[in-house]
């Protein structure tokens, strides 16, 4: 694994930990899910998610499965985010942050899905 992903993968992993934690107790989270119609229960499932995508992101630092995996929850998560944006209509600033995730999930996944070619 060169220093590239190995970065990519810190800086993801320390996001979706941050933005995870979020999700628990952030007013504006609360507030945000909300106005995009999701139940309370749906926000803290999303969190855990995060979560348990950063932990493998940063695992996957000396396993690329575990990165792989971490990256494919980040990917979802993030293709999720996009669509609610969408939803409910959200201006293309509003998308930015998700989209750019979504982005270095995705090269985080291709540089270490060579475990599934065997």
């Amino acid at each position: 694994m060169d220093v590239f992903s190995i970065i990519l993968q810190i800086l993801l992993g320390v996001g979706f930990l941050l933005f995870g934690m979020m999700k628990f107790g952030s007013k504006q989270m609360v507030e945000n899910f909300k106005n995009y119609g999701y139940p309370n229960g749906f926000r803290i499932l999303t969190g855990l998610v995060e979560i348990v995508a950063a932990a493998l992101l940063i695992a996957g630092i000396w396993n690329e499965q575990l990165a792989a995996i971490g990256a494919f929850l980040a990917v979802a998560t993030m293709i999720g985010a996009i669509f609610t944006h969408i939803k409910v209509k959200d201006k293309a600033k509003d998308m930015m942050m998700p989209l750019v995730l979504l982005v270095l999930s995705v090269v985080v996944l291709f540089s270490n899905y060579s475990f599934l070619l065997g």
